[in-house]
């Protein structure tokens, strides 16, 4: 199996990859640039290629069929970047990967103590040497009822976290979960009405597309907590802004947005970005926008490369690839 790699970071990804080809019996090359028309050639003579969130249309991937590249596989959980359909009209088979939920579960719940806790304005107002507690009283999670939306891997993992601080806890996800019997499962109106803090766990799907919308966010509980860390299509982030000044939303705390593909994993320092959505969110006290890093941790950088390598060689021996798409 000779791989090419995509996207590849250095500082974190390369260890890895070295590692696990050697202990996969496979080999690879690599470049830190996003696949494209005009570098797709250098797939050439490699049966997969093996990239992260680049948008691979219909024209780029029949580029990459006609390379002779068999295999597509993308080092994330979602793979809404990739047109799945026309890959396998191509013949192409797909992959995504699977990593460590509690990466992004304890991020989730940091987020949750920072809005509860109103760390935004502590930390700032303490660089100031401003030491006063007038405006940064907080409430305490362990009193909070929190909906989490979504039970899959991810969200059934904060559950089990959550469960630890005595929340009660309420879920909405039409297929039962490895958390069962640790929340309460109720209709979504009940949950978005009930919570104090409310967080996401779903894919970015058509039918989870602004999920969160002016609907939603009028069931809402006034000030309650909204928390995302699963994909920016969830919020319709208009809608938000409006329930931020209008208080129903108390506090957000989002580590991903709409629109967010030209500046995630980017460094934009010193650059006019344009993006008025981002402009206006970090404008709140009572927003935290982070850049989409709840994934970020050792152990899930090293799922990710090993599962999208472990999948490949599935697909080249015949064998079931529990990562097809």
């Amino acid at each position: 199996m000779k791989i090419f790699v995509y996207n590849l970071r250095e500082y974190d990804e390369k260890a890895y990859f070295d590692e696990f080809c050697h202990t996969y019996g496979c080999t690879y090359a690599a470049t830190a640039a996003a696949p494209t028309l005009e570098n797709a050639s250098l797939a050439t003579g490699y049966d997969a290629i093996n990239i992260l969130t680049t948008k691979m249309d219909e024209p780029l991937l029949a580029r990459f069929d006609a390379l002779g590249v068999r295999f597509v596989a993308t080092r994330t959980i979602g793979y809404d970047h990739i047109d799945v359909a026309a890959a396998h009209r191509m013949g192409m088979r797909v992959m995504r990967i699977s990593y460590s939920p509690s990466s992004v579960a304890n991020y989730t719940i940091m987020l949750m103590l920072m809005a509860c806790r109103n760390i935004v304005q502590i930390l700032e107002r303490a660089r100031l040497q401003d030491f006063s507690l007038r405006g940064k009283i907080g409430r305490e999670l362990s009193q909070c009822t929190v909906g989490v939306i979504g039970t899959g891997a991810i969200g059934a993992t904060v559950i089990r976290h959550l469960s630890g601080f005595g929340c009660r806890l309420l879920a909405y996800d039409p297929a039962p979960d490895a958390a069962e019997g640790l929340a309460k499962r109720v209709p979504l109106e009940g949950l978005l009405a009930e919570s104090d803090i409310i967080t996401l766990h779903v894919p970015a799907l058509e039918s989870t597309y602004h999920m969160i919308d002016d609907a939603a966010i009028g069931h809402m509980k006034d000030g309650v907590i909204l928390v995302n860390t699963a994909r920016g299509t969830l919020v319709d982030t208009a809608a938000l802004i409006r329930g931020l000044n209008s208080g129903k939303i108390g506090f957000a705390a989002l580590d991903v947005l709409e629109h967010e593909r030209e500046l995630m994993y980017r460094n934009r320092m010193n650059q006019v970005i344009g993006n008025h959505d981002l402009a206006v969110l970090n404008s709140y006290p009572n927003v935290i926008v982070s850049p989409h890093t709840a994934f970020y941790t050792q152990e899930a950088v090293s799922n990710m490369v090993e599962n999208s390598i472990r999948g490949l060689m599935a697909f080249e021996a015949g064998q079931e690839n529990p990562f097809e798409v």
